[in-house]
Formats: C-alpha cells, structure tokens, sequence
C-alpha cells in the first residue's frame, strides 16, 4: 500500500509495481499482481468491484487516487 500512497495520482505500470514489490525476477508475474490488487481493494474499497481508490489503467497499471 505505501507504495501507492507514495506515488498517489501517478500510473504505476504492471512491470514497476511487480518490481519494487516482489523484484527483478518477478516482473512479468502480473497474475501475481492482480491477486494483490484485488486482496487490497478488498480492504480499501467500499465496493471491491467498482473502486474509487485504486484505479485500473488499462494494459498500463494502476494508479492510486
């Protein structure tokens, strides 16, 4: 999470965020991501299927609002 407060209002890319959280290594893991996502939505979001914090920017990212 602090990663997307930190960076608030910026796209972070698939590739960027699978990076800073799991490392090199893991950088074409994006179902990985999609689970992480998805379990913080749950926690944040007031509805997890139409999320007002944590925004999809389609075949780019997320970005955190």
């Amino acid at each position: 999470m602090t990663l997307f407060t930190k960076n608030e209002g910026r796209v972070l890319t698939h590739q960027f965020i699978l990076k800073e959280i799991w490392g090199v290594g893991f950088q074409c893991e994006t179902q990985y991501l999609r689970v992480f996502v998805g379990t913080l939505r749950k926690k944040i979001e007031d509805n997890p299927n139409q999320p007002k914090h944590i925004i999809t920017e389609s075949g780019v990212g997320y970005r955190f609002t």
